[in-house]
């Protein structure tokens, strides 16, 4: 009894993998499994019960591939990921209106760091997760409250890999279901046995499947824009409209002040990080000329006592 109920699903899965063939993905076996299992059922059952499960699949979708083609095309699965270098003169204003625009469009920070290294001049790095509708208004809103140095955008389609997962996932759940079934109507524990093992199989691959598009989702809906924010003293390539040769003279004298305050002021920070070493060699170079004009001073009061005893 045992081997023919082996024999009739050894024969079942072939007719499905016949039948179905056309069914792609997950829904496929090979020849040479199927010769194996058609030659030993008995001793492999779990072959059988698995092929035939996913033959049965395979017959009831063969239809539906070219029904859902055209709307996989317009439904379009797309990554956007962006990546921006800017420029500010007042970083807090520029760090606030920052994260107000990313709220206001439905945003928000997956990472977000400011450094200050000691120069004073602040930078701040932020990975911004935003909806892929407002992903372009985004970046233009950025233009505009920063100076921008470097953009670059670019996008991926993951339709193809996203609806071949979504179409395997739907296919490993009615093979559960199916081999479910089996479950309900096996007699003999080593049938029950093999079953189970094969339900455990397809719950794990509906788990990977799920995951990978629970990921897509994730990166499809919202677009990824990697922003760096620098504060500097003054923009950089920054084109001004020609003036007049008063008005440059003016501009190089201003540009000219502001290197030498600029050059007073890192002076200034040199002798801030250095004023132990200044006060130290201040110490020594006192007591070293102290000792170096006491020592003349008796070279000279000397040189005097000989001179007197001369006759």
């Amino acid at each position: 009894m045992k081997r023919g109920f082996a024999w009739l699903l050894t024969l079942l899965a072939l007719l499905g993998l016949l039948s179905g063939c056309g069914g792609g993905g997950d829904t496929t076996v090979s020849d040479t499994a199927s010769n194996s299992a058609a030659t030993d059922g008995a001793d492999d059952p779990g072959g059988s019960y698995g092929a035939w499960a996913e033959a049965e699949v395979a017959e009831d979708s063969g239809g539906t591939a070219e029904d859902g083609a055209s709307d996989r095309l317009e439904n379009a699965k797309m990554i956007y990921t962006a990546r921006m270098e800017v420029e500010t003169t007042a970083f807090d204003t520029a760090d606030a209106d920052l994260r107000t625009l990313v709220e206001v469009l439905g945003g928000y920070f997956e990472q977000a760091a400011v450094h200050d290294y000691g120069s004073g001049y602040r930078s701040g790095d932020y990975k911004v997760r935003i909806p892929a509708d407002q992903f372009q208004p985004f970046l233009d809103r950025v233009g505009t409250l920063c100076h921008v140095t470097y953009q670059e955008q670019t996008s991926e389609n993951v339709s193809e890999a996203y609806y071949d997962a979504e179409s395997r996932l739907a296919t490993q759940r009615t093979k559960l279901e199916r081999l479910q079934n089996l479950l309900a109507q096996a007699e003999n524990m080593e049938d029950i046995i093999t079953i189970e093992s094969a339900i455990s199989d397809t719950e794990l691959e509906i788990e990977r499947l799920t995951g990978t598009l629970r990921q897509y989702d994730a990166l499809v809906d919202y677009a990824t824009v990697h922003l760096s924010l620098q504060e500097v003293y003054q923009l950089s390539n920054v084109e001004e409209p020609a003036t007049s040769f008063a008005s440059r003279m003016g501009a190089a004298f201003a540009s000219g002040w502001r290197g030498f305050v600029g050059a007073l002021e890192s002076l200034a920070v040199a002798l801030a990080y250095g004023w132990v070493w200044l006060l130290l060699l201040a110490a020594v170079g006192t007591v070293a000329g102290r000792l170096l004009w006491k020592r003349r001073r008796r070279e000279r009061q000397a040189a005097s006592k000989e001179s007197e005893n001369k006759p």
